[in-house]
């Protein structure tokens, strides 16, 4: 009786200090620092933030000059009579008046940028939160291993004492094989929760960049959380970047229908060029053979071009530039209301989850009281080895939902930030160097010429 009363305040006492006692780890702040710098997810979406930098390069390539040159040689050999024959040329032609299309080119390229900007804010939040809720799904797994290991000793505990009171004649076989089948099981649960440990370290190694070692207590962010569903609401449909990227998309599209529409509108260049040739004849009779020598001209004109009729090409890419605008202005409402619909499913997972750890703490203390009574009343007869059992089982699962509740509650602190579109490295404080797509965009969207990235390639 004293082995299994000792195990059972050992069991009460370290279920305390695992709540209790600092771990001094990874911290859950600098698991998002490690996501934030090292996620190939995100590292991605910033490389495609800078390949829709280059559009802008591209739109406004049609304000400037296009130079070319050619150049040709030709050798005859007619009946003795050679002739060597060269020409070299450059071409210049400039753009004066393209029905405004480079102008609005340009716009929509702007735009798209905007777009792509705050699309990869949302990808950031997308990452740091998976990223919290991966430390949380550790801590919780972790912790609910550490239960399971504690119950498969408390029950060989039950097995041992079944067993010694069935050798003095105070219990039954039932009794034994109700504590080994428990035991049984509970080798499998334990099976099971590490098998778990070790997915949830490998979501967590593929969101974080990093092997997840000892990690500290996680605190939810109930410091940022405002104080009512409403006032969340406000904040994420005036600052979500969901959103906010879905209105640059229109006035892109809507950039784009101008542009359309100037393919109607006359088109004016100019153009200017020089060339020489040069031409050599030998053999044959003197005089004959055409006129040798070097010749050079130049050129200089205007072009006007004036749409009349294109089969109908143009005024289908027009209505249809319309559609896409009209699409995108739908797109912004739908955007508004998912993101309104995650607000509150999140702010309600989060009221829930701080409801039912508080309800669990007291769970868990009092089932584990009962536990303690219930093996005392079996020592002295008025309780069976299935009643220890069946409380014991509700210790466990008391324990293991206020894992999980307390879990949810972190994650769902996170939730709410990131459903507002303020779950951000500067917000969270995270000792990051911030990504700015400003620099990339600033290094190329003037560029004349070169072909070498920014960073050198």
């Amino acid at each position: 009786m004293f082995s299994v009363r000792k195990g059972l305040f050992a069991a009460l006492v370290s279920g305390v200090a695992l709540a209790s006692t600092p771990s001094f780890g990874e911290t859950l702040q600098g698991a998002l620092a490690k996501a934030y710098s090292n996620n190939a997810s995100l590292n991605s979406a910033r490389a495609g933030v800078r390949v829709t930098d280059e559009g802008v390069a591209i739109a406004k390539s049609g304000w400037r000059p296009t130079i070319g040159a050619s150049g040709s040689l030709t050798y005859t050999d007619n009946e003795g009579v050679e002739i060597r024959s060269g020409s070299f040329g450059v071409q210049i032609q400039q753009s004066i008046f393209d029905g405004f299309q480079t102008l609005n080119t340009v716009y929509a390229a702007e735009a798209r940028v905007r777009a792509s900007n705050e699309s990869l804010r949302n990808s950031e939040q997308d990452i740091l939160f998976n990223a919290a809720a991966a430390y949380v799904d550790v801590l919780r797994d972790r912790q609910i291993a550490i239960f399971r290991e504690r119950n498969l000793e408390f029950l060989g505990e039950q097995v041992r004492a079944a067993n010694s009171r069935l050798e003095v004649g105070e219990g039954t076989r039932t009794d034994v094989a109700q504590a080994r089948a428990q035991q049984a099981a509970a080798v499998a649960q334990l099976s099971a929760a590490r098998a778990q440990v070790q997915a949830s370290e490998a979501i967590y190694f593929q969101i974080v960049g990093d092997r997840p070692g000892k990690l500290d207590v996680a605190k939810a962010a109930s410091h940022l959380v405002p104080k009512s569903l409403e006032q969340a609401q406000q904040i994420a449909l005036a600052e979500h970047p969901a959103i906010r990227a879905s209105e640059h998309l229109v006035d892109a599209a809507a950039y784009q229908v101008k542009t359309a529409e100037g393919g109607m509108l006359p088109q004016v260049s100019a153009q200017a060029g020089v060339s020489t040739s040069n031409q050599k004849t030998y053999g044959g009779l003197p005089g004959v053979g055409g006129r040798d020598g070097t010749s050079t001209a130049a050129s200089v004109g205007l072009n006007l071009s004036i749409p009349i009729y294109q089969g109908g090409r143009t005024s289908a890419t027009i209505r249809q530039a319309k559609e896409q605008l009209g699409q995108a202005r739908i797109d912004v409402d739908v955007t508004r209301d998912r993101v309104r619909q995650a607000v509150t499913a999140a702010w309600a997972q989060y009221v829930a989850a701080v409801e039912m750890v508080n309800a669990g703490r007291e769970l868990v203390s009092a089932a584990q009281l009962a536990l303690q009574g219930v093996v005392e009343e079996r020592n002295v007869g008025q309780r069976t080895t299935l009643d220890v059992l069946n409380a014991q089982a509700d210790v466990i699962s008391a324990q293991i939902s206020l894992a999980q509740s307390e879990r949810d509650v972190v994650a769902a602190s996170y939730a709410i930030l990131s459903a507002m579109g303020r779950l951000s490295p500067q917000r969270l404080s995270l000792n990051v160097a911030v990504y700015d797509p400003s620099e990339h965009y600033n290094a190329v969207k003037d560029k004349w010429y070169g072909t070498r990235t920014p960073d050198g390639r």
